[in-house]
């Protein structure tokens, strides 16, 4: 059972801390609206309560401070304060706690085709957190500012981090419904008259995947070539050509219908998502919580990509 605190009547601390801090009486009764007697009582009162020593000298015209009554003021002051700006932030929030800020800073493309379509439901289940999010593809070790989760490719290890493998992805050819429906899908060799999307900083993804298929030597009509996989896969949902659409990133489209993986059995194998927290991060702090929902949104499809050959 907790121990029941010890405290002077409030008023008479109210009373003592104005007129300690005002350095006088009079000023102490004018901010408090009482009478010059009545906080002559309350320190009185205040005094009695404590013991000897007295809290102010008293003279004929002023009174002041003993070495006491300041350690006591030092003590007092930032109490009230706290007690002050607790009442403050109840009245302005209405009693609400407010959220905890989680600093999250993970991959653009990941953020836009995965992470920020499944925030809302984040937020749902935990009110009481803020994630702020700012994307960078730099290294975790290069990062100008301090996250509470950074969310990279992996497995790496990076000094002062702990990983979480949360979501795994394959990379495969998919395309719009319209775009099969002008031109059939119905053999690898049919991807020649096709329009194939590249992403400049993965030049070989095609040739590999032909390779995995077993037509190295097929080539398209046409090209075209971005340097974003968001972008790439933004052109296939257009109907502009088809893409290597890495599963993590595509899975929702794909399921909605707005995307086809025509060859779902051929497929090459990409680093996995992992979230990497700093050292120490305790069970159940908004850090914990939000890996732990990431693993939840992510495992099953990374079963289900994993599962691909």
């Amino acid at each position: 059972m907790a121990q029941r605190r010890t405290l002077p009547p409030l008023n008479a601390v109210r009373a003592f801390e104005a007129a300690a801090r005002l350095e006088g009486f009079k000023q102490a009764a004018l901010e408090l609206n009482v009478t010059h007697g009545a906080i002559s009582q309350q320190v009185r009162l205040l005094e009695d309560r404590l013991g000897a020593p007295a809290l102010f000298r008293r003279t004929t015209r002023r009174v002041t401070l003993t070495a006491a009554g300041k350690a006591l003021l030092d003590e007092i002051g930032p109490a009230l304060d706290r007690i002050a700006n607790a009442v403050q932030r109840h009245r302005a929030t209405g009693g609400d706690v407010p959220a905890a800020v989680l600093r999250v800073n993970a991959l653009a493309t990941f953020s836009m085709r995965w992470l920020l379509p499944r925030l809302k439901r984040f937020r749902d289940e935990h009110p009481d957190i803020e994630v702020r999010l700012a994307t960078s593809n730099e290294p975790i070790d290069a990062l100008p500012d301090v996250f509470d989760v950074v969310i990279r490719g992996g497995p790496d290890a990076f000094h002062g981090f702990t990983s979480r493998l949360f979501l795994s992805e394959r990379r495969l050819p998919v395309c719009s419904p319209s775009l099969i429906a002008k031109l059939p899908l119905d053999d690898i060799s049919d991807l020649a008259p096709h329009t194939w999307l590249n992403v400049s900083s993965m030049p070989r993804l095609w040739h590999d995947w032909l390779v995995q298929a077993g037509q190295p030597r097929l080539s398209p009509a046409e090209t075209l070539t971005f340097d974003h996989f968001f972008l790439s896969i933004q052109a296939a949902l257009d109907g502009l050509g088809v893409a290597m659409g890495p599963t993590a990133l595509i899975g929702d489209d794909v399921a909605a219908g707005r995307l086809i993986a025509p060859f779902p059995d051929v497929s090459l194998p990409a680093r996995s998502y992992f979230a990497y927290v700093p050292d120490g991060s305790e069970a159940g702090s908004p850090t914990a919580v939000f890996c732990d929902w990431l693993e939840r949104e992510g495992w099953p499809t990374a079963g289900n990509a994993a599962s691909a050959p």
